[in-house]
């Protein structure tokens, strides 16, 4: 998780991990505290991809004019090899009227910056992938109770097996059904809410594109996107789907409370998942599995239009699970 808001006097800061949220917040964090010390500090976002070092150089000379600067250098994991040299270089006598910021996704590329600026005094931001469904829990505890309410815990349940993995749809519906129910989020708000948001779209649009319903599953995201639902909850709803399927066919045994205790989903999880994991083979489901993690890519910012991203991914995985299941008929003789 992000690091406490850093002293308006740190001069050298690393942001690091793959969470693009907690990053988003934690270079937010820095922002606010030194506009807060400096008002009118020059404020300098750059991406490390391509970027020039003469550009760079510029930005961290010491100004003309006097006042601070904020400079922020993001995506320094891709930066190439003269970039990484100016900003250790840097690192080993900054300017005082200057704060950097580095941002790194995580990785051994790249690595040796950040133990550099940290050598040299600077504080780091850890933003770890949240990956267990125990830490999603907790992040959507932290977001009700940052938005002034209380969740219970089958409430917190209901709206990460609803909303899924995605920490800013999480975030977004934590603040909005405090926003909507105030007090205390139990489990009936969670379902009400989500009777017209992620639970009739997103989902919906998954389950259709799962039986393999072509005409339906565009239906339903049209619907989906008219009604403005955010296309990360679309994406994980579809990806959520595909995930749960496989897994569910990829143990041998139908018996749902076996499959519920070995995977660790409910009962209820389990049986939709054999209901729609039914026509697909283990190869299909494997390739509709790649394509949703293509979806989910794309409609964080790969895709120019996230939109037809999420079309042309429910027209694939309707057709894989066509062709793969008429070759698994074939060889069967059917």
């Amino acid at each position: 998780m992000a690091a406490a808001p850093p002293a308006p006097t740190s001069r050298l800061r690393a942001v690091v991990g793959e969470e693009e949220l907690l990053r988003a917040r934690a270079v937010a964090a820095v922002r606010a505290a030194v506009l807060e010390r400096h008002p009118d500090a020059e404020v300098h976002e750059l991406a490390a991809l391509g970027l020039p070092v003469g550009q760079l150089a510029d930005v961290l000379a010491p100004s003309l004019f006097g006042g601070h600067r904020l400079v922020v250098v993001g995506g320094v994991h891709e930066a190439a090899g003269a970039l990484v040299d100016a900003l250790t270089s840097y690192c080993t006598d900054p300017d005082p009227d200057l704060t950097l910021v580095v941002v790194h996704h995580g990785g051994k590329r790249n690595e040796g910056l950040v133990k550099t600026l940290t050598a040299a005094g600077g504080a780091v931001d850890d933003c770890p992938k949240i990956s267990s469904a125990g830490d999603r829990a907790a992040f959507v505890r932290n977001e009700v109770r940052a938005a002034g309410g209380r969740i219970t815990a089958d409430a917190v349940t209901a709206l990460v097996d609803a909303v899924g993995a995605d920490l800013r749809a999480l975030s977004s519906a934590a603040t909005q059904l405090v926003a909507d129910f105030g007090g205390t989020v139990d489990a009936d708000a969670v379902a009400h809410f989500h009777r017209g948001q992620a639970e009739v779209t997103g989902f919906t649009v998954a389950e259709r594109v799962l039986v393999g319903d072509r005409q339906g599953s565009l239906e339903m995201l049209r619907w989906a996107l008219d009604r403005g639902v955010a296309h990360v909850l679309i994406a994980d709803a579809i990806a959520d789907g595909v995930r749960t399927a496989a897994r569910v066919t990829s143990l041998n045994t139908s018996n749902t409370g076996e499959l519920a205790r070995a995977l660790k989903l409910p009962p209820w999880k389990v049986k939709k998942a054999q209901s729609q994991a039914r026509g697909w083979t283990i190869d299909g489901l494997q390739q509709a599995i790649g394509v949703a993690a293509e979806l989910n890519a794309d409609v964080k910012g790969v895709a120019a239009s996230a939109d037809y991203a999420l079309e042309r991914a429910v027209r694939r995985i309707v057709a894989i699970r066509a062709v793969t299941g008429r070759a698994a008929r074939s060889r069967a003789g059917y």
